[in-house]
């Protein structure tokens, strides 16, 4: 069976004072927290998402 490639999303920055758009963003990757972490599957979407908000969230892990 092939393992699913996951990545370790940490959100390091504040929603507060951010457009909606950022905001929502985060509500999408499941953050909505300081310093929470979540694992999230590896696809273009999850990236897309990770790459909009760069000031707010960082990759910790990338596994499989």
């Amino acid at each position: 069976m092939a393992t699913k490639k996951t990545i370790v999303v940490k959100q390091i920055g504040s929603p507060i004072r951010r457009p909606e758009v950022q905001r929502q963003t985060l509500i999408g990757l499941g953050l909505n927290k300081m310093h929470k972490t979540r694992e999230l599957e590896d696809t273009p979407a999850i990236r897309g998402m990770v790459a909009k908000i760069p000031h707010l969230v960082e990759i910790i892990e990338e596994r499989g």
